[in-house]
């Protein structure tokens, strides 16, 4: 799933020394006129290139999944695809931009071309938008916990009509797993198994993708409760038309629910930490076959999401919620199939929260306490830390719809367009690429659309809460 291939950052211990002679012998003024052949590093890659495809389409895979049916339910099919196949393209293009910049000085990290661009203010603010990032993530993954880990409980139970038992609750179930499993976990000094969880977590998606598709054939529309929820939830679908259109699929639809279409889509794109650290450890590594993987990799995943958006919302049109396997919930009676699907997301993204709290750890430590060895206190507090407050953004944010539109409005952006063009801006030397040369222009044209769509997002996700509509964009 996203953000799980820690090869960069969770397993960095080995290689921080390799970081410290980057910033340390890399950066140093080149005489002029000698041509310096760079490497990475020393570390000699040993991945193959269809094992990095898969690490790479791991990480751009994420809960980002859920919500695309929601997106889609708000823009509609033909615009969704414009805007789909637009991320897509654009997030290929930001990754040759890193490439390119990491290929003139050497770099394997994202913080690390931060530093070389701005120096230690860029590195400190490549690690933010990073951590940002993370902390969205796992927020993102305790919603679907607080979200469907009472409904596996509720299927279990012999009278699943008493749903306010405190077992049920969502927001004390969180801290309940946060407590004795996340943690835990989290308290470890290395990754150890917990990095091969990637693997599963990528299966549980395919799993999921498979299962909406079949249910999309075994679902009547409209279902029993559509009066029921266009009623109650009239602000969080307001693009639903009357009751006899309701089945109808809708190829082109603007309401206020579609500013968070972008958002979502950037969210569930990002995977450019992690390029640099899979680049590094590729098997006879170049620009151009990196980039094969990215495309390969960024090309699966779109068809991925194309098909899971595209069959959930075929499913449930205009009913469809911000987490899409919850909408499931509405068909009344048990059913197995999503039952399995529940419970494997369940344990796949319980597994990923510690996953992704190291490489926020990591940056934390590199922010706070540059150059301190380790010491256990500073790591369970960090973690302790980390974990209470993403539990009290999960129970105070009201639907995923919210996160998933926050952070992808934020450090989404930031990482797929800004940072990489500003950083090859900076760090292509003018003799290779004078600044007013076209790839630079590009460059600068991109990171200005990223700060576009930043600025254009965040003002419509306010504006929507502003208006009050639709607080109960999840139905919950």
């Amino acid at each position: 799933m996203e953000l799980q291939k820690m090869s960069g950052h969770s397993t960095d211990d080995g290689f921080d020394g390799l970081d410290a002679l980057a910033e340390h012998e890399e950066f140093l003024p080149h005489k002029t006129g000698v041509k310096k052949e760079i490497h990475f590093t020393d570390f000699e890659g040993k991945t193959s290139f269809g094992m990095s495809i898969f690490n790479l389409s791991n990480a751009i895979m994420g809960s980002g999944i859920l919500g695309l049916a929601f997106a889609m339910s708000n823009t509609g099919i033909i615009l969704f695809l414009i805007l789909l196949t637009f991320i897509a393209i654009l997030s290929a293009y930001s990754i040759h931009l890193l490439l390119k910049s990491a290929g003139v000085v050497g770099i394997r990290a994202y913080e690390q071309l931060g530093y070389r661009a701005f120096g230690h203010p860029g590195k400190m603010l490549a690690a933010c938008v990073i951590t940002i990032h993370n902390i969205g993530a796992m927020s993102s993954y305790l919603f679907i916990i607080k979200s469907e880990l009472p409904l596996v409980i509720q299927a279990f139970l012999d009278n699943p009509e008493h749903t306010q038992e405190w077992f049920l609750n969502g927001k004390i179930l969180i801290i309940i797993v946060s407590t004795f499993v996340i943690l835990p976990l989290a308290l470890m000094k290395q990754l150890g198994y917990l990095g091969y969880t990637s693997g599963f977590s990528l299966s549980c998606m395919v799993f999921f993708l498979i299962s909406v598709i079949y249910k999309k054939f075994n679902i009547p529309c409209p279902l029993d409760d559509t009066h029921i929820n266009m009623t109650s939830t009239v602000g969080d679908h307001s693009a639903v038309n009357e009751t006899d259109h309701f089945c109808e699929a809708k190829l082109f639809t603007v309401n206020s629910q579609t500013a968070y279409t972008i958002p979502i889509l950037a969210f569930a794109f990002v995977c450019h930490p992690e390029v640099l650290p899979i680049y590094t450890e590729l098997r006879n590594p170049t620009k151009k076959r990196m980039q094969n993987v990215a495309n390969i990799s960024i090309l699966a995943m779109f068809v991925m999401y194309l098909l899971t958006a595209l069959f959930g919302y075929l499913t449930f049109y205009g009913a469809v919620e911000s987490e899409l396997l919850h909408t499931y919930s509405r068909m009344g009676s048990p059913d197995v199939l999503i039952l399995c699907v529940r419970l494997a997301v369940l344990v796949a993204v319980t597994l990923t929260v510690p996953v992704v709290l190291f490489p926020i750890r990591r940056a934390l430590l590199q922010i706070l306490f540059p150059d301190k060895p380790f010491h256990w206190a500073r790591h369970i507090g960090i973690a302790f830390g980390l974990v209470f407050v993403v539990n009290l953004l999960v129970i105070f944010v009201p639907s995923i719809r919210d996160i998933f539109g926050i952070i992808g409005a934020t450090s989404a952006p930031s990482l797929i367009f800004i940072l990489p063009g500003i950083f090859y801006i900076r760090i292509v030397p003018e003799d290779q690429e004078p600044f007013l040369s076209r790839s630079k222009i590009q460059a600068a044209c991109f990171a200005a659309l990223g700060f576009i769509f930043m600025v254009m997002s965040l003002s419509f996700i306010i504006i929507d809460w502003v208006t009050g509509e639709s607080r109960s964009g999840g139905g919950h």
